[in-house]
C-alpha cells in the first residue's frame, strides 16, 4: 500500500515520569515500543506533541505522544493532522480500554469514544469519529475501586509480566495495518493472549498499587 501522505500513529497518555507506568499510559507504551522496533526516536516537541518520524514498508510514519494531558489530546492530534495533511483513514490512535479484559486488543476502522476522555477530545477536535483506533484492554478495577483511580495506578506485578508480550502484539498489529491494511490486521490481532496465560485481567490478589493513587488526568 503506497501513499504520498504519512501515517500518523498516536499513543495516548499523560506526560511526565509520575504517570509513565500508569495503566492510562498504555498508548504511550505501545508507541514507544513501536519506535524502538523501527529505530525511530520520539524526542522532538512539535504541535504540542513529542514526535518521531521514519519509514516502514515504504510508508512515511509520524509517531506522536500528545503532551497536553489526556483530556486535551485532541488539540495536539488535530494540529498534526492538519499540518501534515493526514487522511482520516491513516490516523491510528492507541489507547487504554477499561471495558476490554486485560490483554485484549481491539482494532477498529471507526467508532465512538467509549467514555475514554482522550478519544472524546480527538473526536471533538477532528469533527469525525471515522478514523482507526487500537484499544488495549486493561480490565475493570477490583471491588469498588473507582475506575478513575484504577487507570492512574501502575500495572500490578501479574500484569507487568505479561505486558511486554501484549505490547509486542499491539506493535505487530500496527505494522500489519500499515503494510497490508486494517481488515487483515483486525482478522489477525483482534482478541487476547492465551486464556491459559491470563486467567483474570485484574486479579484482586495481584493488585498492588500505592495506597493513594497518583492523580493525573482521566
Amino acid at each position: 500500500m503506497q501513499t504520498r501522505n504519512p501515517f500518523l500513529i498516536v499513543g495516548l497518555g499523560n506526560p511526565g515520569r509520575t504517570y509513565q507506568k500508569n495503566r492510562h499510559n498504555v498508548g504511550f507504551m505501545t508507541v514507544d515500543t513501536l519506535a524502538s522496533a523501527l529505530e525511530i526516536q520520539i524526542q522532538r516537541l512539535e504541535l504540542r506533541a513529542l514526535v518521531g518520524k521514519g519509514l516502514f514498508s515504504g510508508e512515511r510514519l509520524i509517531l506522536a505522544k500528545p503532551q497536553t494531558f489526556m483530556n486535551k489530546s485532541g488539540l495536539a492530534v488535530a494540529s498534526l493532522v492538519r499540518f501534515y495533511k493526514v487522511p482520516l483513514e491513516q490516523i491510528l490512535v492507541v489507547h487504554d480500554d477499561l471495558d476490554l479484559p486485560f490483554g485484549t486488543l481491539r482494532l477498529r476502522p471507526l467508532g465512538g469514544a467509549g467514555g475514554q476522555k482522550g478519544m472524546e477530545s480527538i473526536v471533538n477536535q477532528l469533527g469525525s469519529r471515522e478514523f482507526p483506533r487500537l484499544r488495549v484492554g486493561i480490565g475493570r478495577p477490583p471491588g469498588r475501586m473507582d475506575p478513575a483511580d484504577y487507570v492512574l495506578y501502575d500495572f500490578d506485578a501479574f500484569q507487568q509480566e505479561l505486558l511486554p508480550e501484549i505490547l509486542g502484539q499491539a506493535v505487530d498489529a500496527i505494522r500489519i495495518y500499515i503494510a497490508e491494511g486494517i481488515e487483515i490486521a483486525m482478522n489477525l490481532y483482534n482478541g487476547r493472549l492465551d486464556d491459559h496465560e491470563i486467567t483474570n485481567g485484574n486479579p484482586k490478589d495481584n493488585h498492588k498499587g500505592p495506597e493513594t493513587p497518583i492523580k493525573g488526568e482521566d
